[in-house]
């Protein structure tokens, strides 16, 4: 799932404006400029849109950590490197973390947005990659897990579940999703120069 759409779903839920967010990013020492968080708030094809990197998305969702349940002793946030990846798994754990949700609660949250998974199908999201119960996190369930988180937070919000502006919206949030992983995986294949590598 485009992290754009994480970002702006899991602010629009928790009602988290600019300045509460730029906040959220001095939590974790990230200096955040406002036009450029105006920029990853906007969709794709929106003008002045620009993608949100998975350090930021990564710093803001480890920032939300501290700012509601404090900040762990001798605990530092991790800082992904240039080319290091957020996975879903790690988007839903963090989620998780910052909001002190047991299974029942995220699958409530999930099941608010008509979406059903059972408590060991959950509990296989967050085993170690290399445990055999292990699975990896669609987009599907980032985004109703935020959409659930909307309409548990926000009640007052319009419902836009199953409207066909939705199901269109989805569909290609999944297609840029896709395009985006294989251009990463060709990126990964492709052998590099050694001459022309850079730091």
């Amino acid at each position: 799932m485009i992290h754009n759409d994480v970002l702006r779903r899991l602010r629009f839920a928790l009602a988290i404006n600019d300045t509460a967010a730029i906040g959220i990013f001095k939590l974790v020492d990230y200096d955040m400029d406002v036009d450029y968080l105006h920029s990853i708030m906007k969709k794709e094809g929106e003008e002045g849109y620009l993608p949100c990197r998975d350090k930021i998305i990564s710093l803001f969702l480890d920032g939300l950590i501290i700012k509601r349940r404090g900040k762990q002793e001798g605990v530092e946030p991790v800082i992904l490197k240039a080319g290091e990846r957020l996975s879903n798994n790690e988007v839903l754990r963090k989620i998780r973390i910052a909001m002190s949700y047991k299974d029942e609660d995220m699958i409530n949250a999930l099941q608010m947005a008509d979406f059903r998974l059972s408590k060991n199908e959950l509990s296989a999201f967050f085993r170690k990659p290399d445990h055999r119960n292990y699975k990896v996190a669609g987009d599907q369930v980032v985004r109703n897990l935020l959409q659930g988180m909307v309409k548990k937070y926000r009640p007052d919000a319009k419902k836009t579940a199953h409207t066909k502006e939705q199901v269109r919206e989805n569909v290609k949030a999944d297609m840029q999703a896709q395009k985006a992983k294989e251009k990463a995986k060709e990126k990964a294949n492709k052998p590099s120069s050694v001459w022309g590598k850079t730091s």
